[in-house]
């Protein structure tokens, strides 16, 4: 996959619009929801030119930072190996793009291969943190000027709001902000200065999130200074504090250690990335055994994979873990042209019910020169999650976990549909879960045949 020269070719239009790493959430009305972030793998940086030199160093310090992304600490930088690492940063790419500004500036826009990333961190030991993330709804308070004000969604012109949705794309972390609805609730404000986690949890019983942060941001003596504490995923804990001298700085201060905190805790060690990614893929719509039966042999005869086994099932849902070679954009390619599988979004896919427990719950816790190296990639987003469990090959059916992921699919982010058993085990995977719905004859001449 090494770019020779000036060889350059169409890139998707996919990874072109990945190059920034793109955060939307979908407030579902359910707390504990892990969020799958797409772009993980893109990046976009300035260059002085195209040259062969300048366009190497483009490679390179792109490279540093999905790798700060993806291990989800910047410690990554300072390991052995890593300048050799970087040398080859070229052979990682699956495409790039090269711009021209109105003002005359350059950008590089990059898609790097999650598989070949993943072992080349693997390679110096470094830990690998998978795209299946905790949300963080952070609650910021920010006194400036003698008056204090709740930053919320929406709000593009504020600085404040500008500042960690720049730090929490940079380090591929997905945080919400509050509704606009809350923003004129001074009372609430105060409780959030107050850190009184209690109240402002009751505030917004309904609001999707995985840990809740409520955030003081003040100035002092030319300084900038925030404070937050936690509530959720038994993050819990005393004030913790950083300083900085202007809201970037201070967001970027904010937002890497939360990133630290969630990539010690959820990051797969370096001996667990293995030589053969797996991938995860859950079908919607198995209804027998022969259903079961084609489904996975179809599977076997893609060039790209090595082994197919079922690891859960649910309802009419199955999940097979696939063994493959290469990335998993080929992969998916090779499913795209089996019209079988019907690709899934997240809003079209539907976990199965848990079943009611009469048991009372706990509450939640809270374009100008472009090339393409390899298959044309729709997204950078990867799968894999879903703990073990055996089926026996009459099983016909099959469990529910994650997110969705189409092979045509825009690259996104969005909120799993999981069930509890599968919640935990989503944030320690590497991969984004593949979605699909099966149709058990193909379409009428569309060609293809059993």
């Amino acid at each position: 996959m090494s770019v020779k020269g000036h060889y350059l070719a169409r890139v998707s239009r996919a990874a072109v619009r990945a190059a920034v790493l793109l955060m939307g959430f979908a407030f579902l009305g359910a707390p504990a929801q892990a969020v799958t972030v797409s772009g993980l793998y893109s990046v976009e940086v300035p260059v002085d030119g195209s040259s062969s030199a300048q366009l190497q160093q483009g490679y390179e310090e792109g490279l540093r930072r999905v790798l700060v992304r993806v291990s989800g600490s910047r410690d990554v930088l300072s390991r052995d190996g890593i300048q050799s690492v970087l040398a080859e940063a070229e052979s990682l790419l699956l495409s790039y793009q090269f711009l021209r500004g109105d003002d005359g500036g350059n950008r590089l826009q990059m898609s790097f291969g999650a598989v070949g990333v993943n072992r080349a961190l693997a390679s110096i030991d470094a830990p690998v943190w998978g795209a299946n993330r905790p949300l963080t709804l952070a609650w910021i308070a920010v006194e400036e000027r003698g008056s204090r004000r709740l930053i919320t969604e929406g709000a593009e012109s504020d600085q404040w709001q500008s500042a960690f949705a720049q730090a929490a794309s940079e380090r591929g972390l997905p945080v919400a902000l509050p509704s606009e609805n809350f923003r004129g609730d001074r009372e609430l404000l105060s409780e959030i200065w107050g850190q009184f986690v209690g109240r402002v949890r009751s505030s917004a019983p309904d609001t999707s999130h995985d840990v809740m942060a409520l955030v003081r941001v003040s100035q002092s003596g030319g300084q900038w200074r925030a404070g937050w504490v936690f509530d959720g995923m038994a993050m819990d804990g005393g004030e913790e504090v950083v300083t900085a001298a202007n809201p970037q700085a201070l967001a970027r201060a904010v937002i890497g250690r939360w990133a630290d905190r969630y990539a010690g805790r959820y990051a797969v060690a370096a001996g667990e990335v293995g030589d053969l990614p797996q991938v995860d893929i859950v079908v919607q719509g198995i209804q027998s055994v022969e259903d079961y039966g084609k489904a996975t042999r179809i599977l076997e005869g893609f060039t790209p994979v090595q082994a197919v086994g079922a690891s859960r099932v649910k309802g009419d849902q199955l999940t097979l873990r696939v063994t493959f070679n290469g990335e998993l954009d080929q992969l998916k390619e090779y499913v795209a042209l089996d019209p079988r599988f019907i690709p899934l979004d997240a809003g079209s896919f539907v976990p199965e019910p848990e079943p009611e427990s009469s048991e009372p719950q706990p509450e939640s816790e809270s374009p100008e020169t472009q090339r393409e190296a390899g298959p044309a990639s729709e997204t950078e987003a990867e799968a894999e999650a879903a703990p073990e469990a055996g089926v026996e090959s009459g099983a016909g059916a099959v469990d529910n976990a994650a997110s969705e992921q189409a092979a045509d699919a825009e690259p996104v982010s969005g909120e799993l549909p999981l069930d509890s058993e599968g919640a935990e085990q989503a944030f320690e995977s590497l991969y984004q879960l593949l979605y699909y719905r099966w149709q058990p004859s193909p379409a009428i001449g569309n060609g293809v045949e059993e």
